[in-house]
């Protein structure tokens, strides 16, 4: 082994120490019988109780779910319309151009973005409340869809495309049994990615919320400016294993998709080579 990847090792083994030690902390501490984090008390699951029994956050943590699930589905499908929409386009400026304003959007700060939503709502005379969040997370997860999708298509085989036109397929039977197919990949990563950044969320929430609705991000910061609780602990811990559960999740289903894929092509292989 050499020196160097000794080296490498080191830096990228300190460097996850580093992002997930103050995590392992917070989880350590959820559990921790006291109600501060300065000292441990023994082991109690009372915050966990506490947490369970408390009806506000309970309804908070539906509504953030139900916010995330409807964005991520609605961006999933606006943004892989876009994906398409632009992979299309010939004209070589006009495609850089949508492009160029998908980036911005992925590279704006979030407080920028949720003060012109604010701005825009305001103007509008709109109310600010569920629909209000919807719509900004809508908004913002779209052009992750985008980014994720736009590279699937790029791979794909055009011949595919081709042999489907030279059989009469019209143009929905090549988008629903051909393409979709092909990039469905993409759509999932852009799904759950829109999802993930949607239950992470805070400034750009923080600004278009009101009329007592809230989501979890903004209730924990809400909490958190009162006194540090360790059920803020037992619920930032809740979230950090969903999130996991997620990763998993979606690792598995990519996983598989690229044994179905592999698996596909050792079978045409022999069919073609056979004709």
């Amino acid at each position: 082994m050499s020196r160097k990847f000794k080296l490498g090792n080191l830096y990228l083994g300190s460097v996850f120490v580093l992002l997930y030690l103050p995590i392992l902390f917070l989880i350590v501490y959820s559990f921790n019988a006291g109600d501060v984090m300065q000292g441990w008390a023994g082991f109690s699951l009372k915050h966990y109780s506490e947490l369970f029994s408390d009806t506000r956050i309970l309804e908070i943590v539906v509504s953030t779910f139900l916010i995330a699930l409807l964005s991520s589905l609605l961006a999933s499908i606006i943004g892989t319309a876009g994906a398409l929409y632009i992979y299309n386009l010939k004209h070589t400026v006009v495609k850089n151009i949508f492009l160029s304003l998908n980036n911005i959007l992925l590279v704006s700060p979030d407080v920028i973005i949720g003060a012109s939503f604010l701005i825009l709502f305001t103007v509008m005379g709109f109310a600010l409340g569920f629909t209000s969040v919807l719509l900004a997370h809508i908004a913002f997860s779209i052009p992750i869809v985008v980014l994720m999708v736009l590279p699937r298509l790029q791979e794909m085989n055009q011949s595919i495309v081709a042999s489907a036109k030279d059989l009469g397929a019209n143009n929905w039977q090549m988008i629903s049994r051909v393409i979709l197919p092909v990039i469905s990949p993409g759509i999932l990563a852009g799904f759950f990615m829109a999802f993930t950044y949607s239950l992470d969320d805070f400034a750009v929430t923080f600004f278009v919320t009101g009329n007592g609705f809230t989501t979890l991000s903004v209730e924990i910061y809400s909490r958190a400016r009162q006194g540090v609780s360790l059920e803020i602990n037992a619920l930032s811990t809740m979230m950090f294993v969903v999130s996991l559960l997620l990763v998993l999740f979606y690792y598995v289903i990519s996983t598989r998709a690229v044994k179905n894929k592999k698996r596909s092509t050792r079978l045409v292989l022999p069919a073609s080579e056979g004709l």
